[in-house]
């Protein structure tokens, strides 16, 4: 009998969109895939390489779900989609994009972060946005811990998510989509 490793079984996860994850729907992630953004993740040599591999390997888990779901329609933003079904807001992308990561944590894929729930930040009562949160795993152990925002609402669908360190996330970094 042979046995394909953990990361190499397809996968399902439930991707959120018509706005406040009004919908949801589970797509599957082949197996070459995820074995594929596996295989990048292995080869990042320290967390700043990691955060670009997971920000595009979020960006193809997007344009696999696309491809099974009518989020494919969703645009950076929420003006430029507006009315579409399958559309997404910052809610929709920050439960979709933290079980993404999620999944990929699950398979061993993550050894320089972890995933944290996800975070919100507000200006005004009206103006929040929510992201998905990685923190840094320490290389020695020790040492404080830095955590980045993964923002995948501020980007076309399927690109690469943004990330920022979750500090300047939360003082309004990040491309204005509004």
């Amino acid at each position: 009998m042979l046995l394909l490793p953990l990361a190499a079984i397809a996968a399902e996860v439930r991707v959120c969109f018509n706005y406040g994850c009004l919908s949801e729907v589970t797509v599957v992630i082949d197996e070459r895939v995820l074995a594929d953004i596996g295989a990048g993740l292995a080869e990042a040599g320290d967390a700043a390489v990691e955060r670009q591999r997971l920000a595009a390997a979020v960006g193809r888990l997007y344009r696999e779900a696309g491809r099974q779901a009518p989020i494919s329609a969703d645009r950076a933003g929420n003006v430029r989609d507006d009315g579409v079904f399958g559309k997404m807001d910052c809610i929709d992308h920050s439960i979709s994009t933290t079980r993404m990561l999620g999944l990929l944590e699950a398979r061993g894929m993550l050894h320089h972060h972890r995933v944290l729930a996800r975070t919100r930040r507000t200006r005004l009562l009206l103006l929040q946005h929510y992201a998905a949160v990685v923190e840094e795993l320490p290389a020695d152990g020790s040492g404080a811990a830095r955590r980045f925002a993964i923002d995948s609402w501020s980007v076309e669908q399927g690109e690469p998510a943004v990330v920022l360190p979750l500090e300047a996330w939360l003082d309004g970094e990040g491309p204005d989509v509004h």
